[in-house]
C-alpha cells in the first residue's frame, strides 16, 4: 500500500495508507484529515478539497483541467501547486508525497 501525508492548516501531520485509484479527496475523507471539508463530494464544485501540491511531484499529478481552474480562481489563497484533490487519482508515482491542506478562506 501506498502512503501519503497531509499537513493541515493547523499543522497537523496525517500520515495515511493511500489506494491506488482512489482520489486524494476521498484518502482524506476517509482519513479525516483536518482541513478537507469535500462538501461537493467530488463533484468539482466547491473547491473545499484545495491542497498544494509539491513542484517535485506537479508533473505526476498534472495540471488543473478549465473547470479545475475557474474554481481555483475563486480562492484567495490560491498558489503554484494548487489542485483541488477530488481531481488527482492516487498512483504508484505518487507514493511517500506529502500535500499542504491550506486554510479554507
Amino acid at each position: 500500500m501506498s502512503t501519503l501525508t497531509y499537513i493541515s492548516p493547523s499543522k497537523k501531520e496525517f500520515v495515511v495508507e493511500a489506494e491506488i485509484d482512489h482520489t486524494l479527496m476521498e484518502i482524506a475523507v476517509k482519513n479525516d484529515v483536518e482541513g478537507i471539508d469535500a462538501d461537493c463530494e467530488g463533484s468539482c464544485a466547491c473547491a473545499t478539497c484545495h491542497i498544494i501540491i509539491p513542484a517535485e511531484f506537479r508533473s505526476l499529478t498534472g495540471a488543473a483541467d478549465e473547470d479545475e481552474s475557474a474554481l481555483l480562481d475563486f480562492l484567495d489563497n490560491r498558489r503554484a501547486g494548487s489542485r483541488l484533490s477530488c481531481q488527482i487519482l492516487m498512483k504508484k508515482d505518487l507514493d511517500g508525497m506529502t500535500v499542504e491542506v491550506p486554510e479554507l478562506v
